[in-house]
């Protein structure tokens, strides 16, 4: 932990991104529901938050002084449960639960019954909302912890975003960090086509905002992005995270179609091959780094 990030750092941060996106594909297609065009695109950023930046403590997931993350576009569990189980709130296994109507793991982000997770979220615009509040409410108590959401690039046309970004513009919510993930794709279609919230950063500028841009699935930048954000006084930051929707499988890349798509066996197959050379790729970086 800290502010250094050394390349076995960044070996570690890309082996967790693997499994968490190994993981991922594992609980939808055993579900045979769940969203993993947009989990696979999150997995890097949510690697370095939850293993590099985040002040947490697994033991305790309810710590007053922990920094809070709120999954905005709270569809992509399949990412967030797994990022939480391989850090340590729950046991990996439980993630067998996940949409199964006996259990309490939902599809979409659960705060009463899964350790870890600081708000309720799915129905989009919502989670920034609620991230802003939670930094307001942190400032007001003068408390030092910081607060995270996550948006999709698709999410963002969803009026109430600018609604919270105008406020946290406002309040100078110095300890708020929003990161989008620009992936480009929603569920039908790109997001030009559908409705373009171009350009991004210009427009989180206008309502206020320090902004900065990177690539969201290389670990460094990623971190730099957030260890800068940390830096920016008397306004609140967002990290446009340019990623690939479906990224690590191939033919999920870059298609609509696997934005809420499950897997049949055959696709499962391949997909969990190209998933499983990529995560043994990272083992063998992390023994090197080591």
């Amino acid at each position: 932990m800290g502010n250094a990030f050394s390349d076995r750092d960044a070996a570690q941060a890309k082996l967790a991104a693997a499994r968490i996106r190994r993981s991922a594909l594992e609980m939808v297609y055993r579900a045979t529901s769940g969203h993993l065009g947009g989990s696979f695109s999150l997995c890097e950023i949510l690697s370095v938050l939850y293993f590099y930046e985040l002040r947490i403590d697994p033991v305790r997931p309810d710590w007053p002084d922990r920094d809070r993350l709120v999954l905005s576009k709270g569809h992509c569990t399949p990412a967030l449960y797994s990022a939480l189980a391989l850090r340590g709130f729950f046991p990996v296994e439980d993630l067998s639960q996940f949409r199964d109507i006996r259990y309490h793991m939902s599809g979409h982000a659960e705060m009463r019954h899964v350790r870890g997770v600081d708000m309720s979220t799915g129905s989009l615009g919502q989670g920034i909302s609620a991230a802003v509040g939670m930094a307001l409410a942190g400032k007001l108590d003068k408390k030092d912890y910081r607060v995270y959401a996550i948006l999709g690039d698709g999410e963002i046309q969803e009026g109430q975003v600018w609604e919270a970004a105008m406020a946290a513009g406002n309040f100078g919510l110095d300890n708020l960090c929003a990161v989008v993930d620009n992936n480009n794709i929603q569920i039908d279609g790109t997001i030009e086509e559908i409705m373009s919230p171009y350009p991004i950063d210009k427009k989180f500028e206008d309502f206020g905002w320090n902004v900065l841009c990177c690539d969201g699935h290389d670990v460094k930048a990623v971190h730099a992005a957030l260890e800068a954000a940390k830096t920016c006084a008397g306004k609140p930051t967002v990290i446009v995270a340019k990623t690939v929707k479906g990224k690590g499988v191939s033919f999920m890349e870059n298609d609509c179609a696997w934005h809420g798509n499950d897997p049949d066996a055959a696709q499962y197959a391949l997909a969990a091959a190209e998933l499983d050379a990529a995560l043994a790729a990272c083992e063998k970086e992390a023994e090197r780094c080591e």
